[in-house]
């Protein structure tokens, strides 16, 4: 895979808008009313979300974003997850989780969990956080238990010099 350079982003460029809403309109057409959870735009610009997005080496092609939103001060959600078509299967969703666990990490979360579709559709994002630590959960926060949405949390070790490197910049 090549360079991929992940910054916070401000949700103004037509490239994350687009794919956040190409994200909210395939999200919306392939889970049932009821068990789609995905953030719109102005939910991901609420204070207690942070979104980030992944681009090539010269910052000039967006390769995916995903979110991480603040649950309490010790438990974080991700959300928001996606590839750009073209970049799929290339390590961009995988480089993306791993960074979004180790911003949980420097938040001192001690939980990091997720909602993701049951059905065959998300079978390879089950996949891949299955490969990065996480495990399968009952529902947590404001979730349900519905036979659409598999839940999946993972705990996060906080190492002190995490935490002493985070209060020295």
């Amino acid at each position: 895979m090549a360079a991929v350079v992940i910054k916070t982003d401000d949700l103004t460029a037509p490239e994350i808008q687009s794919l956040l809403s190409l994200h909210a309109s395939e999200l919306q057409s392939k889970t049932a009313p009821d068990s789609c959870h995905v953030m719109n735009l102005l939910a991901l610009q609420h204070e207690d979300v942070t979104v980030f997005s992944a681009w090539n080496a010269n910052e000039d092609e967006l390769l995916g974003c995903g979110a991480l939103k603040q649950l309490s001060t010790t438990h974080g959600e991700i959300k928001s997850m996606r590839t750009a078509a073209d970049h799929q299967r290339k390590g961009v969703a995988k480089a993306m989780v791993q960074h979004l666990v180790q911003q949980a990490r420097l938040r001192g979360y001690t939980q990091l969990s997720l909602e993701t579709g049951s059905n065959a559709t998300f079978a390879g994002a089950r996949a891949l956080y299955l490969s990065q630590g996480f495990r399968v959960c009952g529902p947590f926060n404001n979730y349900k238990l519905d036979p659409n949405s598999t839940y999946m949390t993972m705990q996060i070790v906080i190492e002190q010099d995490s935490l002493l490197a985070v209060r020295l910049h």
